[in-house]
């Protein structure tokens, strides 16, 4: 098995990506809040839920689920559940000249994406050296 086929790994890698494009796209709607008739633009959240999302994991994780062995267990989420939620819209101010870019709104996404890419990088890294130390390289 070649180390691009673990499934947690090509996940990280895709979430790494992910937060990649949507700083780009966050830095064009900074980059034009000037602009006359920019409205502002964001990426719909990644669901890992979707087979096409994550290659390799078509059955791999899709029957995992919590046991409950008790009647007063709280049940779990189940992983058919996305965590992501989608922002509305229609929440902006537009300028007279057209304009609907929030600059302070769209500093705050960008803070959480270089938290979350952050985040995602050092869970990839911690894997890679977890891989490293079960086959003695360390």
């Amino acid at each position: 098995m070649a180390i691009t086929d673990i499934p947690i790994l090509s996940m990280l890698r895709t979430r790494l990506q992910w937060a990649q494009e949507r700083q780009r796209v966050l830095a064009e709607n900074v980059a034009n809040a000037d602009t006359p008739r920019y409205h502002a633009r964001d990426l719909s959240p990644l669901k890992f839920d979707d087979t096409s999302a994550a290659p390799g994991m078509a059955g791999a994780a899709s029957n995992v689920a919590l046991a409950t062995t008790e009647p007063g267990h709280i049940a779990g989420l189940g992983l058919s559940r996305g965590t992501f939620r989608a922002e509305s819209k229609g929440n902006y101010e537009v300028r007279p000249a057209g304009n609907a870019v929030n600059i302070e709104e769209e500093m705050m996404k960008v803070a959480a994406n270089q938290m979350d890419y952050q985040a995602a990088s050092a869970v990839y890294l911690r894997s890679l050296s977890l891989i490293k130390t079960a086959l003695g390289k360390r």
